[in-house]
């Protein structure tokens, strides 16, 4: 089975936290204002987590790529 990896777009990104929100086992703004990935291939029971976190980011800067 391919393993999902995250990727996020970080021209697009404003890190408004939305993704750390919804994910914060995956996604975190740090004090700096940056948008950090804390796991570029999460366990697939996180899948929907990071979904929802694809769908809600509001400059569509996050995608699922399978590896």
């Amino acid at each position: 089975m391919s393993a999902m990896k995250v990727v996020v777009d970080f021209d697009l990104c404003e890190s408004n936290a939305v993704c750390m929100g919804i994910a914060p086992e995956v996604f975190e703004v740090r004090e700096d204002d940056f948008l950090y990935i804390l796991d570029e291939h999460p366990a697939e029971e996180l899948r929907p987590k990071v979904e929802e976190a694809v769908r809600s980011c509001p400059k569509a800067a996050i995608r699922i790529e399978e590896d």
